[in-house]
């Protein structure tokens, strides 16, 4: 069983920055990509962005030139380095991890894996 915790979140002014990281532990034979998700209040949630296995980085628009994904190889870490950030930023932020690791039942396999969150709040 592979479990994933985020950490790092919390209420920073606009314009200031906040590092969030999430490491995955347990049973892990090799982790693929790595993304942070995030989900403002009454809206679904929505993909930031992604690191792959040879550290090629993807971002969403809005965040392109402030924060940076990068990844803790061959470490089971990933961050989120949040710069520049501003109220529309609030949300609570998901770590998720594509990974190889056994099931319950002892199945190898490619599983995808979700942090339970963590709050970010932009405000003066």
């Amino acid at each position: 069983q592979v479990l994933v915790a985020e950490s790092g979140g919390g209420l920073v002014q606009p314009g200031g920055s906040l590092r969030l990281s999430c490491v995955a532990s347990g049973t892990i034979f090799r982790i693929n990509d790595m993304a942070w998700y995030c989900q403002a209040p009454g809206k679904q949630r929505e993909w930031v962005a992604t690191v792959t296995v040879d550290g090629n980085t993807n971002y969403t628009l809005s965040v392109k030139g402030r924060f940076t994904i990068f990844r803790d190889s061959p470490g089971n870490a990933v961050y989120l380095q949040m710069n520049r950030l501003d109220p529309e930023d609030t949300a609570v932020y998901y770590c998720n991890m594509n990974l190889w690791s056994e099931n319950r039942r002892g199945q190898v396999g490619e599983y995808v894996y979700w942090g339970q969150g963590t709050q970010v709040t932009v405000s003066s």
